[in-house]
């Protein structure tokens, strides 16, 4: 990672919201229950689902857009 000067601030508040709904429905796939704000008590597995589950949806979404 570079070490530039960016922030999460620097996100618009759109984009920011959209990746939260995203977040969310893919927690939700995968029985995970996020809270909205601070979601420090996820164990490292439930955190992992989440993440590679939101990680899935992409590859899906780009396939699905490249055909």
């Amino acid at each position: 990672m570079s070490s530039s000067n960016h922030s999460n601030q620097a996100v618009v508040p759109s984009a920011r919201e959209a990746l939260n709904k995203f977040k969310m429905e893919a927690a939700q796939e995968v029985g995970v229950n996020l809270k909205q704000g601070y979601n420090g008590d996820l164990t490292s597995r439930e955190a992992g689902s989440v993440g590679g589950q939101m990680v899935k949806k992409m590859i899906e979404a780009y396939e699905n857009n490249m055909k």
